[in-house]
């Protein structure tokens, strides 16, 4: 588990909660700022991210090219909806829809995705450990807690 200090610009904006680091994440990826979203990433070997439709990409260097290549494209205007956090010693874990609103030519398209990110706490503070992301949907997720009673129609 090689350790890097993220430069001192970043890392005073980076104490704080999950919820900070989380929101440093949305704003490094609407703004397209390679060197915020990678600050927010614990650095570690096996950090994890996984882009809609996906495949695993592992580790720093993977998941920052990949990153390189989207933002090639300028920022991701992505907003973090309906977020469920549970708790955990040394760590957090947000399960929340993303709100993807792009302009094309038939006019605004809006995408939800179901993201998962994982935090852990680290001698520097908070940091992302692993981003899940669906595929996207031209439809809003329903809303689906345990008290309604209801199984799922689908596994997996």
């Amino acid at each position: 588990m090689a350790r890097r200090p993220p430069p001192a610009a970043v890392t005073a904006t980076l104490l704080g909660s999950a919820d900070d680091v989380e929101a440093q994440l949305y704003e490094a990826l609407q703004r397209g700022d390679i060197d915020k979203l990678m600050a927010v990433w614990a650095d570690d070997d096996e950090v994890v991210c996984v882009h809609p439709g996906g495949g695993r990409v592992i580790g720093a260097a993977a998941i920052r090219a990949s990153f390189e290549a989207i933002f090639g494209n300028g920022g991701i205007p992505v907003r973090p909806e309906q977020v469920h956090r549970l708790q955990l010693v040394g760590g957090a874990l947000h399960h929340l829809v993303e709100r993807i609103e792009m302009s094309t030519p038939q006019g605004v398209q809006t995408a939800w995705v179901l993201a998962t990110n994982v935090y852990v706490k680290t001698p520097l503070g908070w940091r992302l450990a692993a981003h899940h992301a669906s595929p996207g949907s031209p439809q809003p997720p329903p809303e689906q807690t345990g008290s309604s009673g209801e199984t799922p129609s689908t596994l997996h």
